[in-house]
């Protein structure tokens, strides 16, 4: 027999439906307003003119972007690498860090130093100490200055993301690790197949946020001299003397991370839905 909701429960239904209804139809309304009210704002301010031809030239934008997008392809496998490995890092560093006894007391503690001084330093000066003083001690075998620069974004993030796992990992209670090894589980056996898949999935939108940021800030890369979007684009705004190659990689970065963004916001939201329901 098929389920009939009651004339009751289909009203209710209906004025759910119908609040929803009126509240997208409020939200679009209002957003066009403010919309509306932004655009003749702007463009009516007396120096819209001057700023348009300067940020929002569509010649220049087509002039440029071929040669914008062939930088983003260095971000984009900037951002790839730098991503897989900074990650690597930070579980490392933070699996030293929670490691117990007297005996790792010095691991620990470099540990702890590493992430102390990473978070504190501007991820600009670590690259220029990478890109620039270590090509100076002219040591034989010295990577390029792409491979430092990358090398700098990596130990800096590296710092933060250890902190997000570590937070993780001792999020994980006490009890499931000694409930491991009570079953024969080494320590680390106890945190491989215990602790870090709790551990990871606990932090995973912090991680993803970071790793939106990371996609912001492989844009330094060059400040070491590598030719990615933003050297591209700016060596367009040298020979044209006009900002919109800026505007056009800005937007692309834009584009870059809109995928990433989704994603983090679908796990958030996940991750809430599951702590909600208790599971």
């Amino acid at each position: 027999m098929t389920y009939q909701p009651s004339i009751r429960q289909q009203e209710r239904i209906a004025y759910r439906r119908g609040r929803a209804v009126r509240s997208v139809l409020l939200a679009a309304a209002s957003t066009a307003v403010v919309g509306v009210g932004l655009a003749v704002g702007i463009t009516g301010a007396p120096g819209w003119e001057r700023v348009k031809e300067s940020f929002f030239d569509l010649d220049t934008a087509q002039k440029y972007l071929p040669q914008i997008l062939e930088g983003l392809w260095l971000n984009l496998k900037l951002l790839v690498v730098c991503a897989t490995l900074a990650l690597a890092l930070g579980l490392l560093v933070a699996v030293l860090r929670t490691l117990r006894g007297p005996v790792f007391f010095p691991v620990r503690a470099l540990a702890t130093g590493y992430t102390y001084s990473f978070r504190g330093l501007p991820l600009i000066i670590v690259l220029y100490l990478f890109a620039f003083g270590i090509p100076g001690l002219r040591l034989k075998g010295t990577p390029d200055v792409l491979v430092l620069g990358a090398a700098a974004i990596i130990v800096t993030y590296g710092a933060y993301l250890a902190e997000v796992f570590r937070a993780g990992i001792e999020s994980v209670h006490p009890s499931q690790i000694a409930a491991a090894r009570s079953l024969g589980l080494s320590y680390r056996q106890a945190m491989r197949h215990v602790v870090l898949p709790q551990a990871v999935r606990r932090v995973a939108p912090p991680l993803l946020n970071d790793t939106v940021a990371l996609q912001k800030d492989v844009g330094l890369i060059s400040l070491a001299g590598p030719i990615d979007a933003i050297r591209a684009a700016q060596i367009g705004v040298a020979q044209d003397a006009d900002f919109t190659p800026y505007i056009v990689a800005g937007v692309l970065f834009v584009l870059l991370a809109l995928p990433l963004i989704a994603v983090t916001d679908w796990v958030t939201l996940r991750a809430a839905r599951r702590q909600n329901a208790g599971t």
